[in-house]
């Protein structure tokens, strides 16, 4: 792991405004021990309803870095970030910081701003002399890819 680079987001590319349903199982599934097979009706989930508040204004962004691990950010995934919701204290947010885009949670304490990382290796951003603390939207979720689609080319 190399901790001394910094996590960066890629460029935003704005969410599509078309559902997205995909079949829903009617039952949760286990992480500890398995439960037996059953039938189970199938319901419909739209994903897009589901992580986006303002379709309009959200958008996606590919994560480089380790710092967010610990929130379940990880390198390399696609978050959903939300231009319309207003930052709060605890929200995990896209900033610009020195003119480039990271992802941190935002804590606004004592009249400062600080980005903090999820992961103890990195230390926490607090804005010093005249930087500007640009919050660009708010994390409303992370996609993880665990089978790494492979390209065929003819």
């Amino acid at each position: 792991m190399n901790h001394t680079r910094p996590d960066h987001a890629s460029h935003p590319m704005p969410c599509a405004l078309a559902p997205v349903p995909l079949p829903l199982v009617g039952a949760q599934v286990r992480c500890g021990f398995p439960s037996p097979a059953e039938d189970f009706p199938l319901q419909v989930f739209d994903v897009m309803a589901h992580i986006t508040q303002h379709p309009a204004a959200t958008f996606t962004m590919r994560v480089s870095g380790d710092s967010m691990q610990d929130a379940g950010i990880l390198d390399g995934c696609m978050i959903v970030v939300d231009r319309a919701i207003a930052p709060q204290h605890g929200h995990i947010v896209v900033a610009v910081v020195d003119g480039e885009f990271t992802v941190k949670q935002l804590f606004l304490r004592h009249g400062r701003n600080e980005l903090h990382a999820a992961n103890a290796a990195f230390a926490p951003i607090v804005l010093q002399g005249l930087q500007e603390l640009q919050v660009w939207g708010v994390v409303t979720a992370s996609i993880v890819e665990h089978l790494q689609h492979t390209r065929r080319t003819k």
